[in-house]
């Protein structure tokens, strides 16, 4: 196992878990009686109930939306494909505040667990679709081939042998839907749904640390549980392109007549979680007038979010690569503990990321950092690194070990290798990984209200700043920006797989 990959993991692991270090300190110096009195409390199973039912009914939603439409995209005639292979992952890019905002501000009706899990759902679904659509790319035709030559009906070949093929990729898509929701603040905050975060976030506000560590604490668990349920589904297989029929594509599904009930499901899911978000930021910008614009420099904080998000994107891509190079070709009962520990962060509120690592910057560096540029970069790549993760990994395990094996025999050094045979191999996950990190960290606000530079505004805080005023009309135009800004990420890595197909090959 090379030594150079094993200490580059466990570097990139022991950031990522700081911040859990961090509540394990705050916790122990309040005392194991004080944290267990605060966990048992009857607002801690409230806070409980709320989070599970909510997770479990958003994560099986996007699953079923995420799936369906990777599925007609990659498999069936679809008229425009293209575009909706565009379309249908632009959502990703609206912040879910700003979701929450779109709808909430317009109807009174979208609040409370109804209002949440239909934000949540038009807001993440592309974490599915996006690993699921790579993996239809990737799967074996033969398999599907073979067994409609069976006289298997279509229904039964996608139910058996589709997801089968595709289990691991929704599975991946699932346990980051479930993470984010655990994580999520700002969406919450506005519809008036209690959770673990918005109530982790009040009790920071109020500087209650102990009880807000020990809240997190719990979200951590939970954390901790749906990696563990994730991983024992997952099972050990993994899908590859095989012999002769490796070299050419699945002809296309034909839609026949479901052709326009398709159509008018497509149309209606990116109306609903695209239209209204923007349709509501246009109608608050003409209500708001001259005004919408008044005092409020959109170039600044454009430019500082698009240099801090892409900063972190560049990070966490180049994290991931040693950490899912040793989960997938040094497998071990180890390397495999290691990289399910970097999904932890994702349950851990931002708020908390920014603690903690403000905490270690004045405990250990007498505040050398903070509020500055690095850190608050730091903090977006602790919090999307899982992202990059499922990116890289995904396309890693569909890239033929034998190139490696080959490029080593003849004489090359590890570091060779990497740079001229891995790397290329994996570049559509490279840049997956890129476009997910950027768009995550573009809507990113509880992180960033805490570490933001002095005098330095991103378009996430400015909206929050002016949604919280109520100035809608203020606050539209950042809206709208966020989302022209993070569409462009998702329309280069839609029509970047469209063009290059994964070029997998035979497995170890």
């Amino acid at each position: 196992m090379p030594q150079g990959l094993v200490a580059a993991s466990v570097v990139v692991v022991g950031v990522l878990l700081a911040p859990l270090a961090f509540l394990l300190i705050e916790s122990a110096g309040a005392g194991v009686g004080t944290v267990a009195h605060l966990v048992w409390r009857p607002l801690t199973a409230t806070l409980l109930w709320n989070t599970v039912r909510l997770t479990l009914v958003v994560t099986v939603l996007c699953a079923v939306i995420g799936t369906l439409t990777a599925w007609c995209v990659e498999r069936t005639d679809l008229p425009g494909r293209r575009v909706w292979a565009v379309l249908v992952v632009i959502p990703f890019a609206i912040p879910d505040f700003v979701v929450s905002f779109g709808w909430a501000s317009l109807s009174t009706w979208v609040q409370g667990f109804r209002g949440a899990v239909l934000v949540m759902t038009l807001a993440v679904y592309p974490l599915v679709y996006l690993p699921v659509a790579a993996a239809l790319r990737s799967a074996d035709p033969g398999l599907e081939e073979t067994s409609r030559s069976l006289g298997v009906g279509r229904v039964r070949t996608f139910l058996r042998v589709t997801l089968a093929q595709l289990r691991g990729a929704i599975f991946g898509g699932c346990v980051l839907v479930a993470l984010v929701i655990l994580a999520e603040y700002g969406a919450f905050e506005i519809l008036g749904y209690q959770t673990f975060t918005t109530e982790i976030f009040n009790e920071f506000r109020i500087f209650n640390v102990p009880t807000a560590c020990a809240l997190s604490l719990v979200l951590v668990v939970f954390g901790v549980v749906v990696l563990a349920v994730d991983a024992a589904a997952r099972g050990k297989g993994r899908s590859v392109r095989t012999g002769q029929l490796a070299q050419r594509t699945l002809s296309r599904y034909r839609l026949g007549r479901a052709e326009v009930p398709v159509l008018l499901a497509f149309t209606a899911l990116v109306g609903l979680a695209l239209g209204v978000p923007v349709a509501s930021s246009v109608y608050w910008v003409f209500e708001g007038g001259v005004h919408a614009l008044a005092g409020v420099s959109l170039l600044s904080a454009g430019w500082h979010t698009a240099l801090y998000s892409g900063a972190a994107a560049l990070l966490d891509t180049l994290a991931a690569v040693p950490v899912a190079l040793l989960s997938l070709r040094h497998s071990s009962l180890v390397t495999r503990l290691l990289e399910r520990s970097t999904y932890v962060v994702l349950a851990m509120p931002g708020i908390v990321i920014a603690l903690a690592l403000a905490y270690f910057s004045e405990r250990y560096a007498n505040g050398f950092g903070y509020q500055t540029a690095p850190l608050l970069i730091l903090a977006y790549a602790i919090l999307s690194f899982p992202l990059a993760l499922v990116a890289v990994r995904a396309s890693l395990a569909h890239a033929s070990v034998r190139f490696e094996e080959i490029a080593r025999s003849l004489g090359h050094r590890r570091l060779m290798v990497l740079a001229r045979v891995t790397l290329p191999l994996v570049a559509p996950g490279l840049a997956a990984a890129f476009a997910l990190v950027f768009l995550a960290t573009v809507t990113e606000l509880t992180a960033t209200l805490m570490l933001i530079p002095t005098g330095v505004q991103t378009l996430a805080t400015q909206f929050w700043a002016y949604q919280q005023n109520l100035s809608y009309g203020q606050a539209a135009p950042f809206a709208l920006l966020i989302i022209g800004i993070a569409a462009v990420p998702s329309y280069v890595i839609a029509r970047y797989f469209d063009r290059h197909p994964s070029r997998s090959a035979t497995a170890r």
